[in-house]
């Protein structure tokens, strides 16, 4: 029997997947737990329109998310930390940081999309951005003490 899965079943396929199953699986478990629906002439339809119309709003995502990326790119970080007299930072660049500092130039990022090198002295460094699914910016990040006054 073919099935149009609606959720991901472990060993079976994913969401949105038109799979073959046997009647008594389908019929007795992934239908009536919400995991599936029957694929009739008029479903598979339906969930052909349902796929092009996703395809072009994640094409959309993807292009804005590479207009971002290219933004992010161009933009560069400067955070002003304490050191120390030997020229170590107190603490270490923490992802929360580059990310309130990229809010501030305009981008919105959350700060567990941004990985880090391990920043512990001033100098340049560069870590990675998940803008969206496939697309990752590069983020550039310039460390400089503060000037004590």
């Amino acid at each position: 029997m073919k099935i149009i899965l609606k959720k991901d079943v472990q060993n079976l396929g994913e969401a949105g997947e038109v799979v073959e199953v046997k009647n008594g699986y389908a019929l007795n478990f992934l239908v009536p737990q919400g995991y599936a629906t029957v694929a009739t002439k008029g479903a598979l339809k339906q969930h052909e329109e349902t796929i092009r119309q996703r395809a072009h709003k994640e094409a959309k995502l993807v292009s804005d998310a590479e207009a971002v990326k290219k933004n992010i790119e161009s933009l560069p970080v400067k955070l002003t930390v304490k050191v120390s007299e030997s020229g170590k930072l107190y603490g270490a660049v923490t992802a929360a940081q580059v990310a309130e500092a990229l809010a501030a130039l305009g981008v919105d990022i959350d700060k567990k999309n941004i990985t880090l090198p391990e920043i512990k002295e001033t100098g340049e460094y560069v870590g990675k951005a998940k803008v969206y699914k496939t697309v990752v910016a590069e983020v550039k990040v310039t460390v400089e003490a503060e000037k004590a006054e």
